[in-house]
């Protein structure tokens, strides 16, 4: 049966903050009174995030893992997600708990009275975020909107839900290098918002530091926007005007008889056009380089496990399953006294194995003489 509500959920090494996450996400999605999947992908983790997911599939039928064969980005486990998720609407939210799951029913009743597509999740309220990343996301989106006439929220993030039409037209791209968060907006579906707080991590470290936030933005600007190439053509432009503006100055100058200034306005002028070459260069071959990614055609991901597959035993010959269970010390403190005890005995490699009873003899047949 098709679900109406999947809920997609890239996770890198979150062992730390899944406890928390399925605590607080579990309840709520049966508390809706819709049917429902929870899509966790889990995008190559390096902890116990696909062991602990392992186990709570066990639990929770209505979750759903799906384990990348190696760590390809925050973005492209959510085009997995994507891809993998049967749902009428699909939300995607993060695992860190920053984006409160409590609002997923609000947005699916938003997108059913007002009949969009797309419902976004707007923070109204960033203060649990630093100065430089509330400033730099600011500019950053600013700049995309001046750029490339792209109407994305400034506050909202990968937190949004949307409607299975969406989610096909996503699906259907061909593009390399997504990144949702301008995707979606450019396909100009209807939309709607929804505003909420921003909180803190609830566990475990951020997976977006400077230098992958560097590589998102660079990403959304080649994805989005030609603009930094016409940049390139105004400079190459300006810098023929400023040529012919030096030749005639020295030439006027030769005619009254001055010398032409000294070395240091020559290598001045040098660097400066060398710098605005450079930076031509760079640009160009920031957009050759998606071109060539493009043209390779190499997928972003692959998908090394997929549970709902796995049960029931369609999966291929290169699937890979999950690694085993919890070590110990996770299993006491997720379990009971009583499932503890039988499951480390499973667990451990050096119980004695339980007594088989006995096989029961088998009758032997009864001989016939045959006679002559």
């Amino acid at each position: 049966m098709v679900p109406e509500l999947s809920v997609v959920i890239p996770m890198y090494n979150e062992e730390e903050v899944l406890p928390l996450l399925v605590e607080r996400l579990r309840p709520l999605l049966d508390g809706m009174g819709t049917t429902y999947e929870v899509v966790a992908v889990d995008d190559g983790s390096k902890d116990l995030t696909a062991a602990l997911l392992q186990r709570y599939h066990r639990e929770w039928s209505q979750l759903r893992v799906v384990r990348l064969r190696a760590n390809a980005g925050h973005q492209a486990a959510i085009s997995a997600g994507l891809v993998s998720a049967l749902g009428d609407y699909v939300v995607t939210i993060d695992a860190d708990l920053q984006d409160p799951p409590e609002i997923i029913p609000q947005m699916l009743a938003a997108a059913k009275d007002d009949g969009v597509d797309v419902v976004y999740g707007v923070r109204n309220d960033r203060s649990t975020d630093t100065w430089f990343k509330r400033a730099s996301a600011q500019a950053f989106y600013k700049l995309i909107g001046l750029m490339s006439q792209t109407s994305a929220h400034a506050d909202a993030g990968d937190y949004r839900l949307m409607s299975r039409a969406t989610v096909d037209a996503i699906n259907s791209l061909p593009e390399h290098n997504r990144v949702l968060r301008f995707i979606v907006p450019a396909l100009n579906f209807p939309s709607d918002t929804v505003e909420y707080k921003r909180e803190e991590r609830a566990a475990g470290d951020s997976k977006y530091p400077l230098l992958k936030m560097i590589k998102l933005s660079l990403d959304s600007l080649t994805g989005f926007s030609t603009a930094p190439l016409r940049l390139a053509t105004f400079a190459g432009f300006g810098g023929a005007v400023l040529a012919v503006l030096l030749v005639l100055y020295t030439l006027i100058s030769r005619s009254q008889g001055h010398t032409v200034a000294g070395w240091t306005s020559t290598v001045a002028i040098v660097a400066g056009v060398g710098a605005v070459q450079l930076v031509c260069v760079g640009i160009l071959g920031e957009y050759i380089g998606r071109m060539y990614g493009h043209m390779q055609g190499r997928p972003t991901y692959f998908i090394a496990y997929d549970s709902m597959t796995a049960d029931t035993g369609a999966h291929g010959p290169t699937d890979t399953p999950l690694p085993a269970q919890p070590s110990e010390e996770h299993i006491l403190t997720t379990s009971d006294e009583s499932e503890t005890d039988t499951t480390v005995t499973l667990l451990d490699p050096t119980a004695a194995p339980a007594a088989q009873p006995a096989p029961e003899p088998k009758p032997e047949p009864e001989r016939t003489q045959l006679r002559g």
